[in-house]
């Protein structure tokens, strides 16, 4: 009678156990979703970056000569 009653709540056990797994899957897949989300947000951040920083060379570059045009014709 004990055996029996050993493998009936192992059983249950076991079920519980695959209700955990199953949750922690779908956890799991959520997780990679996130994360893919975030990879992509991370990869348009970075064509952003590359192209602020290039504006900013560029106006850097035209104030540099305006600058010396200004400083060439006042004589200062």
């Amino acid at each position: 009678m004990s055996v029996e009653r050993e493998l009936a709540e192992h059983g249950v056990e076991i079920k519980h156990i695959q209700d955990d797994m199953d949750r922690m899957m779908k956890d799991i897949d959520e997780i990679k979703r996130s994360l893919a989300e975030i990879n992509r947000t991370l990869s348009e951040a970075k064509g952003g970056w590359k192209t602020m920083m290039a504006v900013a060379g560029f106006a850097s570059a035209v104030t540099g000569v305006l600058s010396f045009i200004v400083y060439y014709f006042t004589g200062k």
